[in-house]
């Protein structure tokens, strides 16, 4: 008999008499697979003699450990698992049993995928164990951050795929509106920072700064966070936060409470209002902080974690040295005069305060509750702070190796070019192992970033398949003995990517850390196109996974830049300055962007930073050009053919997953081609700046000229994607578009883009050296 078979024989489905949601879930969910009149019901504790055409579902707790051993059920002892058994010198019973909840669904789950046609006699116990511990998911684009208002977006088949994948903890905290209740000035650009990682006190409030935000505006964004919570928990997931914190709070609050005024932590570039934490040193700040998180533990005591991210986007730690306006705070941590190892010190002592004060408040209410932070802009507290992560602050990081945000992995095609971070850092090197060790030993755990959708590799594109690259990271965490990962930028939403292979590999090495990746491939293929297609959609799969390895980064453009900037819809001309402003404000109105800043006129700059060097941007489309194209082509080559095959043997599903990938990677081409001609636009707009020598600047226009007729067409193409496709093939706001997310006026967007270059195209090649020193009616010009 087939499992499929056995199951059809089950009449009830068995729960302990205090039933997990999770295990209530999995009943429900196997009743279709059962007899037609099976039924859920829920047995007594005490005595347990199993019950013949009994199905039990549960959570190894230690009553389930018992019963199963009395019947010599071997389960491992150690590590996290699920197991399938039936009971064949019994009675006929079934078990389905994990050892966490987060893996009871992620179990059953596989079985109905991979095991209904089985042998059941070969099958009978069945226990595979988990190769991560934890995989926690991290700024979860769609969920909780700035693409919560996507279109078509469905929370709870979102958050059962999560559970589906063999995920284990889920971030919950979301704003319930499109925009944050942060206060801006005319011209900045810093209030829009605040609807990602909302703190503590968008959800609930203290004694202190009670009435500080309106009351209906704090119910609603605490209900949405509730609803995700007991979505959460419905499929076997832990819920946590991930905020910025310590946050900037209302000048209000420091006009009532002067003295409590702590950091400043604005940008002074993007922000043109002063913004400033509370004091952490003061006990008042401290005691608001508790009551804080103990309020938002009443109201969801499930919650099991809170990563906190800092020092960026109205947040920060007093004196510590990545600050925006430099070390400062208010005025307890330290006197004036000490030198820099003492004020390091000092502040790397309050950074540890501050998290155990939050831990220990969410612990008297959830014991197992942790708090968890990036390092990264600590790196002038580094040394100081290493040693108080302990007991249950953990970190969460790319790399334990470096102390601030530089590279320090090669990139897998180009070892002259360093990534952190991102799909391309695809490997982690054995010395990670002794800081990991270290911290394990302390009780605090390291989660390492992996990067297997569109956040940090091709924002705002969707289901671009690279899963040779992707496993590769999950083997070097897996040979490390690393089991605690977090997966960074949230899932490919299942309505629109249905065909999600990197998540779908991920799964698969969930359940099994030393497999076949080119079966594994197949079978996902074959599954995704039927039996006959399926070699072919490896290979198309291949190419693109070698197009995505060869590309070279574009810093802030190959992430979140692209939108944040809006590299798709703007003009590339040779004299961006010489548009009129009132012409260019369909894009710069919605770009992350301060009225002054130089990258409105200068690709290679955003603010103070040089994005992208002239050097590098000619190496950057040299090798694009080089090495990227030939197998992107192959790939839309093959797709489109063999999509043209199925078509004519009338075989539908091979057909619409041929034509999935094949929009896919015309996406990613348009995407890779805007990038590409950015790099072209940075070196040969400054090289022509830069030189006075006539055949150079030539070779300068003629460059300029090719790519504005390759980008004419590369947005022509999006255009006609857009129309043509009917797949969800980019993000796409249900609200309309903001900073961080494109809207439906996307394809009149291109047009005006169009519009501009042929107007611009002949352009004189300049860029003001002073165009941030700019001034609206300065009265010295």
């Amino acid at each position: 008999m087939t499992l499929r078979q056995v199951l059809g024989e089950v009449r009830v489905v068995a729960l302990g008499p205090k039933p997990l949601p999770v295990e209530e879930t999995v009943a429900r969910e196997a009743l279709p697979f059962l007899g037609r009149s099976a039924r859920v019901r829920k047995i007594p504790a005490g005595p347990f003699k199993p019950a013949g055409a009994t199905f039990y579902v549960a959570v190894a707790d230690r009553v389930w450990r018992k019963r199963l051993a009395a019947m010599r059920v071997r389960l491992p002892r150690e590590g996290e698992w699920v197991g399938f058994h039936i009971d064949k010198n019994g009675d006929g019973s079934i078990f389905l049993i994990a050892s966490r909840p987060c893996f009871l669904y992620a179990g059953w789950s596989y079985l109905v995928d991979h095991l209904l046609e089985a042998d059941a006699v070969r099958l009978r116990t069945w226990v595979r164990r988990m190769s991560f511990a934890v995989e926690k998911s991290t700024f979860d684009l769609l969920l909780t951050q700035y693409g919560r208002i996507a279109r078509g977006f469905d929370r709870e088949r979102y958050i059962r795929e999560y559970a589906r994948l063999g995920f284990s903890h889920i971030e919950v905290n979301a704003l319930a509106t499109p925009f944050p209740y942060e206060q801006g000035v005319p011209l900045e650009f810093y209030s829009d920072f605040y609807t990602y990682c909302p703190a503590l006190d968008q959800f609930v409030e203290s004694r202190l700064n009670r009435g500080t935000y309106p009351r209906e505006y704090l119910r609603a964004n605490l209900d949405r966070l509730k609803e995700n919570a007991k979505l959460a928990l419905k499929y076997g997931l832990t819920p946590g936060l991930l905020c910025f914190e310590p946050r900037t709070v209302p000048e209000t609050l420091f006009q009532k409470y002067p003295t409590l005024r702590g950091a400043r932590v604005d940008h002074p570039f993007r922000s043109f209002k002063p913004r400033y934490t509370l004091s952490l040193v003061h006990p008042t700040a401290q005691a608001h902080y508790a009551e804080l998180m103990t309020n938002m533990m009443r109201e969801v005591p499930a919650l099991e974690f809170m990563s906190i991210w800092s020092n960026d986007s109205g947040s920060g730690f007093e004196h510590t040295k990545s600050l925006y306006v430099g070390r400062n705070g208010g005025a307890y941590m330290i006197r004036e005069w000490k030198n820099d190892e003492e004020i390091a010190r000092a502040a790397a002592a309050n950074i540890a305060n501050f998290y155990r004060l939050l831990k220990d408040a969410a612990a008297r209410i959830n014991p197992a509750f942790r708090v968890v932070t990036r390092l990264e802009s600590f790196y002038g507290e580094r040394r100081q702070l290493w040693p108080l992560l302990a007991d249950g602050i953990d970190v969460e990081i790319n790399s334990l190796l470096v102390a601030g945000w530089e590279n320090n992995y090669p990139h897998p095609t180009y070892p002259d070019v360093q990534v952190l971070g991102s799909g391309l850092h695809h490997d982690l090197w054995d010395k990670e192992k002794a800081p990991v060790s270290e911290l394990r030993k302390r009780g605090s755990r390291s989660y390492y970033y992996h990067f297997l959708n569109s956040h940090g590799n091709h924002e705002p594109l969707l289901g671009i398949p690279f899963p040779w690259l992707a496993c590769e990271k999950l083997r070097a965490c897996a040979r490390l003995g690393i089991d605690t990962l977090a997966h960074m930028g949230g899932l490919q939403p299942p309505g629109a990517v249905p065909y999600a292979v990197n998540q779908d590999l991920f799964r698969e090495f969930q359940f099994d850390a030393g497999l076949d990746i080119e079966g594994t491939l197949l079978k996902l293929a074959q599954g995704y196109a039927g039996e006959r297609w399926g070699k072919s959609l490896v290979e198309v799969w291949r190419r693109i996974d070698t197009a995505v390895r060869r590309f070279m980064p574009m810093s802030l453009y190959s992430g979140f830049g692209s939108v944040w900037n809006r590299l798709l819809v703007r003009p590339f001309v040779p004299d961006i300055d010489r548009i009129p402003e009132d012409e260019r404000a369909y894009y710069e109105k919605v770009m992350v962007s301060p009225v002054h800043n130089p990258n409105k006129v200068d690709l290679g700059k955003d603010v103070l930073f040089e994005l992208i060097a002239k050097d590098y941007a000619r190496k950057a489309y040299t090798r694009i050009d080089a090495k990227v194209w030939a197998p992107l082509r192959a790939a839309i080559d093959l797709a489109g053919r063999k999509k043209a095959e199925a078509g004519r043997a009338g075989d539908e599903k091979a057909y619409k997953a041929f034509r999935d990938f094949h929009l896919r990677a015309l996406a990613l081409r348009c995407l890779y081609e805007s990038q590409r001609n950015a790099a072209v636009w940075i070196y040969a707009v400054h090289e022509y700046q830069d030189v006075r020598n006539p055949w150079t600047r030539k070779r300068c226009r003629a460059l300029l000229d090719d790519m504005i007729g390759r980008e004419i067409r590369n947005a022509e193409d999006m255009i006609r994607l857009w129309n043509d496709s009917g797949i969800e093939w980019m993000s796409v706001s249900d609200f309309g578009e903001t900073p961080f997310i494109h809207g439906t006026n996307f394809p009149d967007l291109l047009e005006k883009k169009i519009a501009l270059m042929k107007r611009h195209r002949g352009d004189r090649p300049f860029i003001d050296p002073g165009y941030m020193f700019r001034v609206e009616n300065d009265p010295y010009r």
